[in-house]
This record gives structure tokens, C-alpha cells and sequence, in this order.
């Protein structure tokens, strides 16, 4: 009778919801009389209720061993296993009540509840192999409706969420098991794995450490343990060599860092970086613009590879790529120093858009006055229109182009004000120099300082002299 009084109260604050009075006083119908199934079944019930489903199976087995047709018993022990994601064992404890009771409809529900979340099992497992990581997140989500309890399907949910690059989450996930179950290895696997893609390999290790030690024979911790180890020690390793200037030992450490681990997104992409700094500092330029732009491909918000690639695109003059790279990274970083190299390469893809007047007369950019003068004279020889008359009038009309040209660059670069206008990427024509209106055939009297006419004439075949009038 007085454990009927317990049971009896603990069923008034059950209808409640004071699960927790609910639970001490059905503990107390138990200690009072320890052989009643029902009992136990309405612990387990309140159990479940809280969440306690590990408990709550306890008291569900402990139920139905007492009495074997006691129907809400088998119910509640699937009901806890199907939510601990042990589907099989559920699907046991669901036909034995259909066993004691055909008609009874939530046993059927439940177990087709326990067939879906197999099916979902045997689908994450094949698409895990095929690396169809969101498909098996996917699946996973829609077990957890079914089995919200099972640490298991969360883990693989989480572990995959890693490997799609969803670390936050990932880590989320491993972090609620972990506050509730500190030794779950899987767990700590996880969370070590997150670090490990972000990066921060040092503490990764530490959790991939911790997770043999509560496992030993944790393969998937082994592995990224090894990884992570080599991984650091090669970057480690490289990073010394590029500071003592073996370029050449820094490529080579790199590139087998790279072959370690192709997941490691973050890291590789900081390898690739770096093996693009070896390759500019060896002048490799082309190579060092490849290893920067597969670092972007794996890190479209890595600023560093974006800068090295675009300080590789003006030392190559590949200056629209350039600008495109600087506006990149001024968009994500509105600093001083940014917005001074956007400028910079903007300026110089406006100069590469005119008239190069050095090239046109070979000329370093660096010339001094004296060596503007003497490659004029040589190139204005080489293309005045007398020295073509015998040609055709294709070659005629080229070589008068060239020799109006010449004129125009020795004017701009012979004229210190107009030179430094040139030189940092001011537009002429709009400081009111109309660079089409030069007169070539007069810059050309007017260097060689002849009073009378000049002309060429053959000294034989094919050459030529100039003659003073």
C-alpha cells in the first residue's frame, strides 16, 4: 500500500511535468517494493522524459524482466534504444509487443521509425566512402529526429561537417558530447580535427593525444596525429630554410608538405603561399603566380596569397590582374598601405596603356639625358622616310610611322616637366600637350642643327649615309 502511495503521487506530478518529484517518488515506490514491473516502466518513462535514456533503458529491461508481457515496457526499452541509435535492438523490442499485441499501432509507427533510421545508417556509410560528406550530414539530421540521443550519429555528422570546411558547427557538436561525456574519444577526435583544419596544429595534437589515450587502437586519431605531426614539422622545416636563404631546400620542403594531407585546406593553402614567395625570390614568376592562386582556390580570404599574387603580376606587367587582386584585398582591408597599391598598379595600367616612349627608343626606364639623345639619333637615322624612298609603299608608310614615334618620345622623355608628368602616369593630352600635333621632320632638324637640307644617298648596295646640307 505504500508504494501504491508513492507510485501514486509520483503519477500526479508526472501529469505535471515535474518529471524530477515524479522521479523520486516512483524511486521510492521501488525501494519500497523492488519486484514491480510497472514500476520501473513508469521510472523509465520519466527518464526518457528528462532525456536520461541510458537510465531510462536500465529501468525499461529491468521492467520486462519482471514481466515479460508487460507491453509498455518492450515499448519504452525500443523507444530508448531506437533514441540511443541502436535501430536493430529496437526493432526486436517492437515486434515482441506486436508479439504480445498485433493491433497495437504505435509498436507498427515505431518500427518503421527503426527501418528508416537503418536505411539512413546503410546511406551514410556508402556515401561516407564515396566522400559525399553532405549527403551523410544529411542522412545523419534525419536520423537524429528519430534517435536524438546517439552520440554516434552525431559524431559522424560532425566529423563531416569538418571536412566540409563547417568547423564552427562541427566543433559545436563535439563540444555538447564532450560536456556530457569528457572520455568520448570520437568526440575528442573531432574536436582535434577541427583545429587541425584551422590550422592550429599544436593543440590539435594535444586532442588527438587525448583520444588515444582513452582509445588506443583509434585509427582515424592515429592517422591525423601522424599527419599533424609531420605536417608541422616540414612547414617548421621549410620555414627555417627560407630564412636562412636556401630557396631551394624551402621549395623542396614544401612541396612534400603539400603531399601529406590534401584535406588540410588551410594549411595548404598557406604552404602553397609560401612555396610562392621561394619561387619570386627565385625569379620564377609564372610559377609563383600558380602556387598563389591555388592557395586562393583553397582560401578565397587568404590576403597574403592575394598581395604575393599581385606583386608577382606587376613584376611580370601583367598589370589589369594586378589591379583586380589589389581591389580584392582593399575591399576586405581598407588600410593605407592597401589603398596606395591599388593605386599604384592603377597608375601603372594606365601607363602600359600608352605609347611605351622608352621601348620606342630602347631606352631603360632609368636612362640618363645623354642616352635619351644618342638612341634618338640612332633610331630617328634608322627610320627617317629618305633613307626608305627606294622601298616599297607598305614599308615606306610603316618606317615614317616609326620615325614620327621616335620624334614624339624624345620630345616627352628630352623635356624634364614632361618626362616626370610621363613617368608617374599623368595623361598628357589632358595637361594640354597634344602629343599628335609634333612635327617629327622639324624635332629632327632641330637636334641635328643643320642650317641647309639634308638627305641620304647610297654609298652601295644597300647602305646608306647622311649628308649635311
Amino acid at each position: 500500500r505504500e508504494a501504491e502511495s508513492f507510485k501514486e503521487q509520483g503519477n500526479a506530478y508526472y501529469a505535471k511535468k515535474d518529471y524530477n518529484e515524479a522521479y523520486n517518488y516512483y524511486t521510492k515506490a521501488i525501494d519500497t517494493c523492488p519486484n514491480n514491473a510497472s514500476y520501473y516502466g513508469n521510472r523509465a518513462a520519466t527518464l526518457m522524459m528528462l532525456g536520461r535514456f541510458r537510465e531510462a533503458l536500465g529501468d525499461a529491461q529491468q521492467s520486462v524482466r519482471l514481466d515479460d508481457s508487460f507491453v509498455r515496457g518492450h515499448l519504452r526499452e525500443g523507444k530508448c534504444h531506437l533514441s540511443l541509435g541502436n535501430a536493430m535492438a529496437a526493432s526486436r523490442c517492437f515486434q515482441r509487443v506486436l508479439e504480445l499485441d498485433h493491433k497495437n499501432t504505435q509498436a507498427q509507427q515505431e518500427l518503421k521509425n527503426a527501418t528508416t533510421v537503418l536505411e539512413y545508417e546503410k546511406i551514410a556509410e556508402v556515401d561516407f566512402e564515396k566522400r559525399d560528406f553532405r549527403k551523410v550530414v544529411f542522412c545523419m539530421d534525419r536520423a537524429l529526429e528519430f534517435a536524438p540521443a546517439c552520440h554516434r550519429f552525431k559524431i559522424l555528422k560532425a566529423e563531416c561537417l569538418a571536412l566540409l570546411g563547417r568547423y564552427p558547427e562541427a566543433q559545436s557538436v563535439a563540444s555538447d558530447i564532450l560536456r556530457m561525456d569528457s572520455t568520448n574519444a570520437d568526440a575528442l577526435y573531432v574536436r582535434g580535427l577541427c583545429l587541425y583544419y584551422e590550422d592550429c596544429i599544436e593543440k590539435a595534437v594535444q586532442f588527438f593525444v587525448q583520444a588515444l589515450r582513452m582509445a588506443p587502437d583509434h585509427e582515424k586519431a592515429c592517422l591525423a596525429c601522424r599527419n599533424a605531426k609531420a605536417l608541422k614539422a616540414k612547414k617548421e622545416d621549410g620555414n627555417k630554410a627560407f630564412k636562412e636563404g636556401n630557396y631551394k631546400l624551402a621549395y623542396e620542403l614544401y612541396t612534400e608538405a603539400l603531399g601529406i594531407d590534401p584535406n588540410n585546406i588551410k594549411t595548404n593553402a598557406k604552404l602553397y603561399c609560401n612555396r610562392g614567395t621561394v619561387n619570386s625570390k627565385l625569379r620564377k614568376l609564372e610559377e609563383a603566380i600558380d602556387d598563389c592562386t591555388n592557395a586562393v582556390k583553397l582560401d578565397d580570404t587568404y590576403i597574403k596569397a592575394y598581395l604575393r599574387r599581385a606583386q608577382c603580376y606587376m613584376d611580370t606587367e601583367q598589370y589589369e590582374d594586378a589591379v583586380r587582386d589589389y581591389e580584392k584585398v582593399y575591399q576586405t582591408e581598407k588600410t593605407k598601405e592597401h589603398k596606395q597599391l591599388l593605386k599604384n598598379a592603377q597608375v601603372e595600367l594606365k601607363k602600359s596603356k600608352r605609347k611605351d616612349y622608352y621601348k620606342i627608343l630602347g631606352v631603360d626606364k632609368n636612362a640618363s639625358e645623354d642616352e635619351i639623345k644618342k638612341a634618338y639619333r640612332k633610331r630617328a637615322l634608322m627610320h627617317h622616310p629618305d633613307r626608305h624612298s627606294g622601298a616599297s609603299a607598305e614599308v615606306q608608310k610603316e618606317e615614317e610611322k616609326k620615325f614620327k614615334e621616335v620624334g614624339e618620345a624624345f620630345t616627352i622623355l628630352s623635356d624634364p616637366k614632361k618626362k616626370a608628368r610621363y613617368d608617374s602616369g599623368q595623361d598628357l593630352e589632358e595637361d594640354g600637350l597634344n602629343v599628335g600635333d609634333f612635327d617629327a621632320n622639324n624635332i629632327f632638324k632641330a637636334f641635328f642643327g643643320g642650317p641647309g637640307g639634308f638627305s641620304f644617298e647610297a654609298s652601295g648596295p644597300g647602305n646608306f649615309f647622311f649628308q649635311f646640307g
